[in-house]
C-alpha cells in the first residue's frame, strides 16, 4: 500500500499525523535557529511591563512602557523570521501535495482540520520542549 493510499483511506488521521510532525519539524527550527534565553528574557520583560501597564495611570509613563512594549515585540518578531525563512519553502511544496490529495476527498475543509491539529499540537510540543 502506498503512502498516497493510506492517507486517503483515512483522511483525517493522516491530516493529525502531518501536522504533528510538521509542526514539530517548525518547533525543533524555532528552538535551534534562535537564541532562547534571549526570548525568554523578552517575554520576561514584557510581561513585566504589562503588569506596570496595568497599575499605571500617569499617561507619560504609559507612553514611555508603550514604546519599549512594542521596541521588544520588533525584537522578537526578527528573531522569528529566521526559521521562518528556512521552512517556508519545504513546507509550502508540502502543502502543495496535500491539498492535491485531500482537496479532492474533502474539498477546501482539509486546511482547517490541518490547522486544529496544529495549533493543538504546537501548544503541547512547545510546553515540552520548553521554546520560547
Amino acid at each position: 500500500m502506498t503512502l498516497t493510499e493510506v492517507m486517503t483511506a483515512n483522511p483525517k488521521l493522516s491530516i493529525a499525523v502531518f501536522s504533528v510532525i510538521v509542526t514539530f519539524i517548525a518547533t525543533l527550527a524555532h528552538k535551534w535557529l534562535t537564541n532562547q534565553e534571549h526570548l525568554k528574557s523578552l517575554k520576561a520583560r514584557q510581561k513585566e511591563i504589562q503588569k506596570e501597564l496595568k497599575g499605571c495611570k500617569d499617561g507619560k509613563i504609559m507612553k514611555e512602557l508603550n514604546s519599549e512594549l512594542m521596541k521588544l515585540t520588533g525584537v522578537m518578531f526578527k528573531s522569528s523570521m529566521k526559521p521562518m525563512f528556512v521552512t517556508i519553502i519545504p513546507f509550502l511544496l508540502l502543502f502543495w501535495w496535500l491539498r492535491g490529495i485531500y482537496e479532492p476527498l474533502m474539498g477546501s475543509g482539509w486546511i482547517w482540520w490541518y490547522i486544529g491539529f496544529s495549533v493543538v499540537s504546537s501548544i503541547i510540543i512547545r510546553k515540552i520542549m520548553k521554546v520560547a
